[in-house]
């Protein structure tokens, strides 16, 4: 990755560095890149193909559809069949049983979670897990830790990406003993790729979280939790 060319970041793109590499294809996300940029890019003659998966099924449609795109069907075949499967196993392996109540922040400062219309919810309902601010207005909505307490969640998840959290932001919930995943330890340091990121990403949630979200599992006590450097 050090050797391919720089051309800004997500929110900023550089246009001009991106036109001077005459891209046959550019590949943007709705939610991740600026209209105005998609807007120029195609006045300019480049083809923008503007992707928004919002289920897992999605994101596994998603890699048909690049396939298609980019002519790499048989390939694009290779990799969705399978994570296709594995969603099936998964759904079918949890049908009947009851969702763990779990919260999944994004960010730190404030606090903040997903409502139902999002990737990040769905791999959780997937997996067996039921988010409990899914019924708030906003996507990304804000939320305080005496409003997490007050949702009782079974589950809390840490993810590393967007905001990375570390055993460091612990004391945020031991100061509410009575949040259920706090009594019981179930608080798990997560890899973000898990619950944010598309493509392969899928299968390894299917995979990973599951286990995390049973309804019937468990942690261990808080204390148990890692340790590692903050």
């Amino acid at each position: 990755m050090a050797s391919k060319p720089k051309v800004g970041g997500q929110k900023d793109p550089d246009l001009g560095k991106i036109r001077a590499l005459a891209p046959d294809l550019v590949v943007a996300n709705i939610e991740e890149n600026p209209r105005d940029a998609v807007e120029q890019l195609r006045a300019g003659g480049i083809t923008v193909w503007v992707t928004f998966p919002r289920t897992a099924l999605d994101a596994i449609r998603l890699i048909r559809e690049m396939g298609q795109v980019t002519g790499t069907a048989a390939e694009a075949e290779a990799l969705a069949a399978p994570l296709e499967h594995r969603y099936m196993v998964t759904v079918a392996a949890l049908a009947g049983r009851r969702p763990a109540r779990v919260f999944c922040p994004i960010w730190r400062g404030p606090y903040m979670t997903i409502n139902r219309d999002t990737y990040v919810h769905d791999v959780l309902a997937v997996c067996g897990g039921a988010n409990v601010f899914a019924d708030r207005p906003q996507r990304y909505p804000t939320v305080t830790l005496e409003e997490v307490a007050a949702a009782a969640p079974e589950v809390i998840l840490l993810p590393d990406e967007p905001f990375r959290f570390r055993p460091k932001h612990l004391p945020d919930f031991e100061a509410f003993p009575e949040i259920p995943a706090v009594a019981s330890g179930r608080i798990h340091f997560v890899d973000g790729k898990l619950v944010t990121w598309y493509g392969r990403r899928v299968g390894e949630a299917l995979d990973q979280l599951p286990p995390l979200l049973s309804s019937e599992g468990g942690a261990g006590p808080l204390r148990d939790l890692p340790t590692a450097p903050g």
